[in-house]
């Protein structure tokens, strides 16, 4: 087990969550080039409405007018994570790893693989049997039933001289409607569900964050 500092910004723009973001990852990378100890840091938040499109994303799975976005108070921005498109608001989960993968002695198959983890053994605890997907990052829902298999968390990340950036979107609370905006993480075939959905209930998203946490220290 490595250690993290852990900080949670609340409810905040995308675009200032994204400077915060850059401005830990950019010292990381200086401090790894000198080769001082770098500060492994986890980020949790949640977001007004906005759509990202990542470097390698697809504007065609974008299937409203910027104009449709504005009228719904939706954001769009286009950032250097990999993954295509993905939808942020309230109601999610997101966090943000500012991890040195050379701390904990992996490469980033692994750190990814490590993340869904965490959101698995999560999930697990809520009774949610969340699984991964043979060929796509995230974890999903019922992946061997053919027209049901539906994405509960997204995940996206960008590394440098091993060196994380980005992270994972767990929909708790999210209204799914706005997915209907985009043809999610690129995926036509497939749906979108949050733990809300699957549960029936509201979890407690302060008691959801401490677990959660856990998680992240048990595996990392």
């Amino acid at each position: 087990m490595s250690t993290f500092n852990f900080t949670d910004w609340g409810l905040i723009p995308y675009s200032e969550a994204y400077e915060k973001q850059k401005d830990l990852f950019q010292t990381a990378v200086q401090q790894k080039a000198e080769q001082k100890a770098t500060q492994n840091t986890l980020v949790f938040c949640e977001h007004p409405h906005v759509i990202t499109i990542g470097k390698n994303g697809l504007y065609s799975n974008l299937l409203f007018s910027e104009k449709t976005l504005q009228d719904k108070q939706v954001e769009l921005y286009h950032v250097n994570r990999g993954g295509d498109i993905t939808y942020h608001g309230p109601g999610q989960l997101v966090g943000y790893p500012i991890f040195d993968l050379d701390s904990f002695h992996i490469g980033l198959k692994e750190y990814i693989y490590r993340i869904e983890e965490a959101i698995i053994r999560l999930l697990a605890g809520y009774d949610i049997p969340g699984k991964r997907l043979p060929g796509a990052t995230g974890v999903w829902i019922d992946t061997d039933k053919a027209g049901k298999t539906r994405k509960i968390c997204a995940i996206g990340v960008k590394s440098s001289r091993y060196i994380t950036m980005h992270g994972f979107a767990l929909n708790i609370s999210t209204d799914l409607s706005f997915f209907g905006l985009i043809n999610p993480c690129g995926f036509t075939d497939k749906g979108v569900t949050s733990m809300e959905k699957e549960l029936g209930y509201t979890p407690d998203m302060e008691n959801l964050k401490a677990k959660l946490h856990t998680c992240f220290m048990n595996i990392f």
